[in-house]
């Protein structure tokens, strides 16, 4: 028995193969999936080279962070040999009902309104009046405003404590007091209100330093060309476009102040007197190191973390808003 083939068929149709479905499909599918894979490898990049920073951020930041939630729910005095009893909510149940709680609270909403002057409003006028200073001095102008940044806290401290001594102290020869700046109740947080804006002085004015650089002239010119005045040229073109500088100082302001005023407040007052100078920051250091309760200092701690958070997030969302303005 013969088989005829049609002279125009090829062998692969008679043995009932589609050459086009069938005979390259394993070949497409290769291709296809070394594409992909390739294609994956490219967006798996960037996060590699995120990995390390992403490693650190999650053991340094996260992980205390959720051990600190953790520890919050326990009663425990800090020694290893004592055993961590459960306690649920009971800590922020207590930490509600202290009138300390709710007093530092005050004083740091006070601490960071006392600051605002020193890392805001005071660096503009400065910033604004060293572009009136000539080039050679302009130098030695900027290094006098920046130095009291770069004395550590507790030196400035001890300084300043010598300063406002009221045994003969220069602050008291030239008011002619002899008032203990230091331990009274009265004047107690304005000193370190005092001392922490004259150290973060230089660091703002060079943040509006940065900011005014990044200003082009031609705004200038373009105002003055069209009749208007050097106040009305701050006015109404270089504080708007400076806006967003000034929320980063506020935002910095607001997240850092409790942290950096721990150092002076623990080296010349130690909260005191009567805890006219604890801030938050510094009574669930406190209620760790000193009361030894790692529970109620864990509560306070994570609701200064969520406060400053909400604060931190509408601040950023504000910054955003006005920088989109302005743009």
């Amino acid at each position: 028995m013969f088989v005829i083939e049609h002279p125009s068929a090829p062998v692969d149709a008679v043995a009932g193969v589609d050459p086009v479905t069938d005979g390259s499909r394993p070949a497409v599918t290769a291709s296809r999936t070394r594409s992909l894979l390739r294609r994956g490898l490219r967006g798996l990049v960037p996060y590699l080279y995120l990995s390390p920073a992403l490693a650190m951020l999650v053991i340094w930041t996260y992980r205390p962070l959720f051990q600190a939630v953790e520890l919050s729910t326990y009663s425990w005095n800090l020694l290893p040999s004592a055993p961590m009893k459960p306690v649920g909510t009971a800590n922020y149940e207590r930490l509600f009902d202290l009138p300390a709680f709710w007093d530092s609270l005050g004083r740091t909403a006070v601490l960071i309104g006392g600051l605002l002057p020193f890392t805001v409003i005071l660096p503009v006028a400065l910033a604004l009046a060293g572009r009136k200073v000539g080039q050679r001095a302009r130098t030695v102008y900027q290094a006098l405003i920046f130095a009291p940044f770069l004395v550590a806290p507790v030196a400035a401290g001890a300084v300043w404590r010598w300063l406002l001594h009221p045994g003969g102290g220069v602050v008291g020869r030239i008011t002619g007091s002899h008032r203990n700046w230091v331990y009274d109740v009265d004047t107690a947080q304005a000193v370190i209100i005092v001392i922490t804006g004259w150290q973060l002085l230089g660091f703002a004015v060079l943040v509006v330093w940065a900011g005014l650089a990044g200003i082009s002239p031609d705004y200038d010119e373009a105002a003055r060309v069209d009749g208007a005045s050097s106040s009305q040229i701050r006015r109404w073109i270089t504080m708007p476009m400076l806006s967003p500088t000034l929320l980063f100082l506020v935002l910095t302001t607001v997240l850092l102040t409790p942290t950096l005023t721990f150092p002076i407040i623990d080296s010349m007052t130690q909260g005191g007197p009567s805890q006219a100078t604890t801030n938050i920051y510094y009574l669930l250091w406190d209620y760790a190191f000193h009361s030894f309760d790692a529970g109620l200092s864990a509560a306070a701690g994570v609701l200064l973390f969520v406060g400053f958070g909400v604060l931190a997030g509408g601040l950023v969302w504000l910054s955003e808003r006005v920088s989109f303005h302005d743009d």
